[in-house]
C-alpha cells in the first residue's frame, strides 16, 4: 500500500469517530447549545460499548449502550444548562470530568477484556475500484453508517419541519416560542441527540478502531469535534471533513515510521492537534461570527 492510499484509509478510519460526535455536536449548536462536554459522552460511550459488547459478545448491542451512555451524559448537561441555567461552557467540562472520572472507575475491569469485536467487511465490486475501494470501501460498518448520516443529518436540518425547529431554537427562540413551540424541549431533544452520536463515536473507537478499552482512550477527540463544528460552521459535510483530516494527522505518524522516516515521535504525536489549532486559527473568528444567535449569546455572556 502507497504511502497516500494509506494515510486516506487512515484518514476515513481514524476519523469516524470524531464525524459521529462533531455530527452531533453539529445539531446540538444549531440549536442554539454548545456541549463541550461531548469528550465525556465518547469516554461513557467507548466503555459502555466495550463493556457491554465484552459481556454479550454482540457489538451491535455494545453500541447501542454506548449510544444511550453518551446521551445520559448530555442529558445531565442539558438539564444544568436549560432547566438551571447554568453556564453552557463550565457545565461541559463538569460533564466531561464527570465523563471521566465514572470510566475511569468502572473501565478497570475491562482493559485486559477481549471482545469479539466489528471486523472489516468489503462492499461488494466497490471495493475493488483501485484507490477509491482501499480508501472507502474496505471498513467497519460503522464506518459505511457514518457515511449515510451525514447527507441524512443535512437533509432533516435544512430540508425538514424537524430542522427548521432546530435552527429556529438557535437563531430565533423567542420567534418559535411565539408560534407555540417549546423551545426548551427543542433544545433538550437536540442536545441528547448529539450525546447519543457522540456515544456512538467512543463506541466505534473501541469496539471497531482500537478493539480495546483504556483509560481516557479518547485523548481529546470530543474536543476535536466540537473545534471541527466550529470551522465547519455546523455544516454535516464539512465536518466530515475536517474529521478525516484529523484521521489523516493521526495515520501519518505510523505510516512514516513505517518507512523508517526519521522524525521525532512527539512531533508526529502532535501534528493532529496543531493542524486543529492551524484551521481554528485561520478559520475560527470568521465561523464565530456565522455562529447562530443563540450561540453568540453564549460566547459574549462568557467573555462579560
Amino acid at each position: 500500500m502507497t504511502l497516500p492510499i494509506e494515510v486516506l484509509t487512515g484518514a476515513v478510519r481514524g476519523g469516524t469517530s470524531i464525524l459521529y460526535a462533531s455530527v452531533g455536536e453539529s445539531i446540538a449548536e444549531t440549536a442554539g447549545v454548545v456541549n463541550l462536554g461531548t469528550e465525556g459522552s465518547m469516554l461513557a460511550g467507548a466503555l459502555a460499548g466495550y463493556a457491554i459488547t465484552a459481556n454479550t459478545g454482540n457489538p451491535w448491542v455494545g453500541v447501542l449502550a454506548g449510544a444511550v451512555a453518551g446521551g445520559a451524559l448530555a442529558f445531565v448537561h442539558a438539564f444544568f444548562v436549560l432547566h438551571r441555567g447554568a453556564n453552557q461552557l463550565a457545565t461541559g467540562l463538569v460533564v466531561l470530568f464527570l465523563g471521566l472520572g465514572l470510566t475511569s472507575l468502572f473501565g478497570a475491569a475491562f482493559v485486559s477484556r477481549q471482545i469479539h469485536s466489528f471486523t472489516a467487511w468489503d462492499v461488494p465490486v466497490l471495493s475493488k475500484i483501485p484507490w477509491v475501494g482501499e480508501i472507502l470501501f474496505q471498513h467497519d460498518p460503522l464506518t459505511y453508517l457514518s457515511f449515510v448520516l451525514v447527507p441524512v443529518t443535512w437533509f432533516v436540518l435544512q430540508r425538514t419541519g424537524i430542522g427548521l425547529l432546530v435552527r429556529g431554537a438557535g437563531e430565533r427562540s423567542e420567534v418559535l416560542a411565539t408560534y407555540g413551540h417549546d423551545v426548551r424541549l427543542v433544545q433538550y431533544l437536540a442536545v441528547v441527540t448529539g450525546g447519543l452520536l457522540a456515544g456512538i463515536g467512543g463506541a466505534q473507537l473501541s469496539t471497531a478502531y482500537a478493539n480495546s478499552w483504556f483509560e481516557n482512550m479518547t485523548q481529546g477527540r470530543g474536543f476535536v469535534a466540537v473545534a471541527v463544528v466550529i470551522f465547519a460552521a455546523r455544516r454535516p459535510l464539512a465536518a466530515m471533513g475536517g474529521s478525516y483530516l484529523f484521521g489523516a494527522a493521526l495515520a501519518l505518524s505510523p505510516a512514516l515510521q513505517a518507512r523508517g522516516w526519521a522524525i521525532n515521535q512527539f512531533a508526529l504525536d502532535s501534528l493532529p492537534y496543531l493542524a486543529v489549532i492551524v484551521v481554528l486559527v485561520l478559520l475560527g473568528k470568521k465561523r464565530a461570527a456565522e455562529a447562530p444567535e443563540g450561540l453568540q449569546k453564549v460566547f459574549e455572556l462568557s467573555t462579560s
